[in-house]
């Protein structure tokens, strides 16, 4: 397949939280027609992928049959330490994405940051998370990274443990077959629109340039 422009939309929570949050997460959480319209909108591009993060229960409550109804297919990536637990995903629900045509990922165990990781943490993070979801929903691959954070030790870990595609937050297109891969994290002020023009339109060269350069800043530090 050739390689081209890759569009990674991500969401995170939908509807009503069922625990409490703080504000940072708040600014992701979306209406469930916003979600729908949005969803509306993608399923019309070309080469564009749906994810979810942080294993909310709204991702199966909500997210899932919005996707079903379109025949669109994500990856949900799982917080280990949060399975079972109030307002998250149960081991049930992970279990039963793979049937529903979904694919599993790992988000980590807690939810921190995988920047300047010790090995206590990088341990429990990207090897004893990644055994705990691969226990519910089978063979685990690809992972998506916390608070979209990383330097060049977690990714030379990432590469040594196997995985196989890492997924960020870094708002700009990714190349397909990459390993490293881009997404556009959808807050509660995007609307169809505004994801047109960050997915759809290509940015001004300094931009472009801007983007790819911070890109570069968070592999290489």
């Amino acid at each position: 397949m050739a390689r081209g422009d890759v569009r990674n939309i991500c969401f995170h929570g939908i509807g009503t939280p069922g625990r409490t949050i703080d504000d940072d997460e708040a600014r992701y959480w979306i209406t469930a027609d916003e979600y729908l319209r949005i969803l509306d909108e993608i399923a019309t591009w070309p080469a564009t992928v749906v994810s979810f993060d942080d294993g909310n229960a709204s991702d199966v409550e909500i997210g899932l049959p919005g996707l079903l109804e379109r025949g669109l297919t994500a990856t949900f990536f799982v917080l280990a330490g949060r399975l079972d637990t109030p307002g998250s995903l149960t081991s049930q629900q992970v279990a039963g994405l793979g049937a529903a045509g979904m694919r599993v990922g790992s988000h980590g165990m807690d939810h921190v940051s995988w920047r300047a990781m010790t090995a206590e943490v990088r341990r429990r993070e990207l090897v004893e998370a990644r055994d705990v979801i691969a226990a519910v929903a089978g063979e685990v691959t690809e992972a998506a990274l916390p608070r979209g954070q990383y330097d060049r030790g977690t990714l030379r870990s990432l590469r040594e443990l196997g995985y196989t595609a890492v997924h960020t937050s870094d708002r700009r297109l990714a190349t397909d077959g990459a390993w490293l891969r881009p997404r556009f994290s959808v807050t509660r002020h995007d609307t169809p629109q505004t994801l047109v023009q960050a997915a759809l339109v290509p940015p001004p060269v300094h931009r472009r340039v801007a983007l790819e350069a911070k890109g570069l800043l968070k592999r290489w530090r």
